[in-house]
């Protein structure tokens, strides 16, 4: 009963307003070292894990959710998330009338995820193998993903060097620059222009003169289009959700690991969900 008040005090987890999902590993278990992943549910307006739930699905956070009143539920004005759709159907099935913000992070990392895989790709066309250290497109993995703004004019020559030499046709070069493009979603906070500004950028992405990779780009930003720019109205983003969960790898790391995810649950909530301390005397061992 003890630690049941401990994890779920109505007054330590209140009334958010914004909800963020996001998901860590919780262990590895058996032979093949299998991974079990746990599922955060965050307060990210007020930086504070409210839960964390078995598994990556839908299926325990909606669980999660349904458990709390109507009238909680009905107060969650924005629900932040990566671009997972197991995610989206928990925010779809149990908070409709919220507003979905697709996490700014995550759409930036996804357009540096499809350059990298356009660098590799001519990589290996162009030169038969993975990249070497004596490769221009392998010399300049990290200079296409430093943003634009950062590199010096030594940087810059020395990137458009390196893809004159290795990129013959161009792609990579077509990648970096939409992913730079896509970092300017965020250079302004017009929701308005955002909404056409997405919405143009996901079709022109898909021009068949742009390399496969920045055509799927374009595809997702079309099918998260609604959540992408939303962030420009709400301004809330899954960052507490994520810093949250570089804590509980932190409590991992001191505690040498978790195997039975009942501990794992209250030891997290303890040091990450910003309990009243007064209750651990009632869950500790006699």
């Amino acid at each position: 009963m003890a630690k049941r008040s401990l994890m779920t005090d109505p007054d330590r987890v209140g009334e958010p307003t914004a909800l963020g999902l996001d998901e860590t590993l919780f262990v590895r278990l058996g032979e093949f070292h299998r991974q079990h992943w746990s599922t955060s549910i965050v307060d990210v307006r007020a930086g504070k894990l409210l839960d964390v739930v078995p598994g990556r699905s839908s299926v325990e956070p909606c669980r999660w959710l349904a458990a709390q009143p109507e009238e909680w539920r009905a107060n969650v004005e924005y629900a932040t998330l990566d671009l997972s759709g197991p995610y989206r159907v928990v925010f779809d099935t149990m908070l409709p009338d919220a507003v979905q913000v697709a996490d700014p992070f995550h759409v930036v990392k996804l357009a540096n995820h499809k350059l990298d895989e356009c660098r590799r790709r001519v990589q290996n066309e162009t030169c038969g193998h993975r990249g070497r250290k004596d490769d221009p497109l392998y010399r300049c993995r990290r200079l296409l993903t430093k943003a634009d703004e950062r590199l010096d004019e030594k940087g810059r020559s020395k990137l458009l060097g390196l893809l004159d030499a290795g990129d013959p046709r161009g792609q990579v070069r077509m990648a970096w620059h939409a992913k730079e493009v896509v970092r300017q979603i965020y250079t302004h906070t017009d929701a308005a222009l955002a909404d056409e500004f997405v919405d143009r950028l996901g079709h022109d992405l898909q021009d068949a003169s742009c390399p496969i990779e920045v055509r799927s780009l374009g595809r997702t930003l079309l099918r998260w289009k609604d959540q992408i720019a939303a962030w420009h109205r709400a301004q809330v983003s899954n960052g507490p959700t994520e810093g949250a969960n570089n804590l509980i790898k932190r409590i991992k790391r001191v505690a040498f690991g978790f195997t039975n995810f009942r501990n794992y649950r209250v030891r997290v909530l303890l040091y990450a969900g910003k309990p009243k301390w007064d209750l651990l005397a009632a869950i500790a061992p006699r």
